[in-house]
């Protein structure tokens, strides 16, 4: 698969994919980026349902590894690992046997695999056994229109090691993926998580601002009244950010639970810098939640708009039923085929006849205008 465009993309399955190159020994640490580059490894899972590993050492960009290299490194011991070193393991959830590989070679709770099954997919993270167990919401990576596609992505962090699972491609995903791979040094798997929640809000931002600028054109037609505008175009907007404003917003009560009672491993600085993520993904969902508001309230001026043109429409059928209803009495009245009619011998009938309806076609005229007035 040559090409950097390829790289790009987080982990997109393909139909053949082509044997894994051979990875790098676990204990080398003196690999080139330029090596990372021109041997990446396959972006489909392999037998053990891993797209990607990388090992970091401390102050030193990650390393790829595969299911090998990761299970050399989980047979080390606390001891023999280097001061800083850790690994982060990513599963494509589609493949049958990464969760078999998970429950066989790592020590992760049954909380994990609950999450996996049949948990709540709400963006939450979570301080369970010494661990965290984040559960995050992110826009699949092939939206082309609009971005109402979401998965999810299981988390399990703790000191030494970091798991990322999901079912299909993400754009946070490959975005840290991409940092990795351009020689972004990571001090800790909480700067990988903290890292991966600002590449969410960051995408999130994206989407807010693209249609920030559609809803800016629809306002424009509308004011400047060049073009009608329909409800149902903001419509799907604002039904694409409500679901994302409900997915992708994390669970504030489970921020403070983790902020007041976080695990042991995690430095004052990990803390002070998922703290700061947070208040930025809030200030992203607050211009989210300003957009949704803002939509509703032009859809609003739009209904207003369409009800005052139906208004003066069915106004302009009343009074058009009403000047000619006199003319219809009269024309019902004297066509009748009875004996008597009056006026049928006079000369002048027909205009006596036209000077009445036009008396009371206007009188119902002035009635009819009068009403609206009062109104």
């Amino acid at each position: 698969m040559p090409g950097r465009d390829n790289r790009k993309l987080d982990d997109l399955a393909i139909a053949a994919t082509p044997a894994p190159a051979p990875a790098p020994a676990a204990n080398d640490d003196r690999i080139s980026m330029t090596e990372l580059r021109t041997n990446p490894l396959p972006y489909a899972s392999d037998f053990s349902g891993i797209v990607c590993g990388f090992r970091f050492a401390q102050d030193a960009p990650g390393v790829p590894i595969d299911s090998a290299g990761a299970l050399d490194w989980l047979a080390q011991s606390s001891a023999k690992r280097a001061s800083g070193d850790f690994v982060w393991l990513h599963f494509d959830l589609a493949n049958s046997a990464s969760e078999r590989w998970m429950r066989t070679h790592l020590d992760l709770p049954d909380a994990f695999f609950e999450n996996l099954r049949d948990g709540s997919h709400s963006t939450r993270i979570e301080h369970q056994e010494g661990a965290l167990l984040a559960v995050i919401n992110d826009v699949m990576f092939n939206f082309d229109v609009s971005p109402s596609e979401i998965a999810t992505l299981w988390v399990y962090t703790r000191e030494k090691l970091l798991i990322t699972a999901r079912l299909k491609p993400l754009r946070s995903i490959d975005t840290l993926r991409e940092s990795v791979r351009n020689g972004e040094v990571f001090r800790s798997t909480a700067e990988l998580l903290i890292h991966l929640l600002r590449d969410q809000a960051d995408l999130l931002v994206q989407i807010v601002r693209k249609t920030s600028i559609d809803i800016d054109r629809i306002e424009d037609r509308f004011l400047s009244m060049r073009s009608p505008a329909t409800r149902s175009e903001l419509g799907a907007s604002r039904r694409v950010l409500v679901r994302l404003q409900r997915l992708l917003a994390p669970e504030p009560g489970s921020i403070f639970r983790l902020l007041a009672r976080p695990p042991r491993w995690l430095e004052t600085l990990d803390l002070q810098d998922l703290r700061d993520a947070t208040e930025e993904f809030s200030l992203v969902l607050g211009d989210l939640a300003g957009l949704v508001e803002r939509i509703k309230l032009l859809q609003e001026e739009i209904a207003a708009r369409t009800d005052e043109q139906s208004n003066r429409t069915l106004f302009t059928l009343t009074l058009v039923t009403v000047l000619a209803l006199p003319i219809n009495i009269v024309a019902g009245i004297f066509g009748m085929n009875v004996g008597g009619v009056p006026l049928a011998e006079n000369k002048h009938g027909f205009w006596v006849m036209v000077a009445i309806v036009a008396t009371f076609t206007a009188l119902a005229g002035w009635w009819a205008f009068y009403r609206r007035r009062g109104k």
